[in-house]
């Protein structure tokens, strides 16, 4: 792994701080404690709901900001220690998703938007393991009729209105609040194709090891990839993370 300045680690969360049953582990509290004691950043990027960013930073005061539903808001902790959102599409982005799921909705009655749906603002998901694969298929030809983007995750199919990508919200979140940090001081880990954007466009990227169960589906592919079931998901992140030298 070498040695590397690194200020911040940004992270996706299902299957990446997370394991693949999606639970959250003692693993993940010794990364935050590992950065946090380093004087380095944890910034969790994920494609979970606004809430589910508002949950990370009540509950964890270590992070000061998180950049969810894919890209398309960031959260950060301000100096009152209350939450900011920003919203990285526009409102009339945000209406047409609006309609798009209305129509989505009555169109396909047995499609299960997630239940995190109400507390999403810039993207919705769908919960595609309740779904046949045939539904599923209609449900994205309908999405690509409508010029809808979409992406799969662990967990959700997730879509939205306007530019929004993993990529996009960490470049929004370095360019407008830490200005003092170079993309070359920070790692992303990933372990799905909503990962992707940042495999194609940023430096250091990390595939833990359970990114075995995608990598042939993957247009890009993260210049790490972490091997063995010892390095899935967190126990990676912390592997990665302990073998850099400061």
């Amino acid at each position: 792994m070498g040695s590397m300045t690194l200020k911040i680690a940004f992270s996706d969360f299902d299957g990446t701080l997370t394991l693949e049953n999606r639970a959250l582990t003692r693993t993940f509290f010794d990364i935050v404690d590992h950065l946090t004691d380093r004087g380095q950043e944890l910034v969790v990027v994920s494609g979970r709901s606004l809430s589910w960013g508002h949950f990370l930073l009540t509950h964890f005061p270590q992070l000061n900001a998180a950049i969810m539903e894919g890209g398309g808001v960031i959260l950060t902790r301000n100096k009152r220690n209350d939450i900011d959102e920003h919203v990285l599409i526009d409102q009339g982005e945000v209406q047409a998703l609006e309609s798009v799921t209305e129509e989505l909705v009555r169109l396909f009655p047995k499609c299960p938007l997630s239940v995190d749906s109400f507390g999403r603002k810039t993207d919705r998901a769908i919960e595609f393991e309740f779904m046949q694969d045939e539904d599923i298929q209609q449900v994205l030809q309908f999405l690509k009729t409508r010029k809808v983007h979409y992406s799969k995750s662990n967990v959700h199919i997730n879509f939205w209105v306007g530019d929004i990508s993993k990529y996009n919200g960490v470049r929004a979140y370095l360019e407008k609040f830490r200005t003092d940090v170079h993309e070359s001081e920070a790692v992303f880990f990933g372990d799905a194709p909503n990962d992707q954007s940042m495999f194609q466009h940023f430096e250091n990227c990390v595939g833990v090891a359970n990114i075995r169960h995608c990598l042939n589906r993957l247009d890009y592919k993260p210049k790490t990839i972490m091997t063995g079931a010892e390095n899935d998901g967190p126990f990676g992140v912390l592997n990665y993370l302990r073998g850099i030298q400061i």
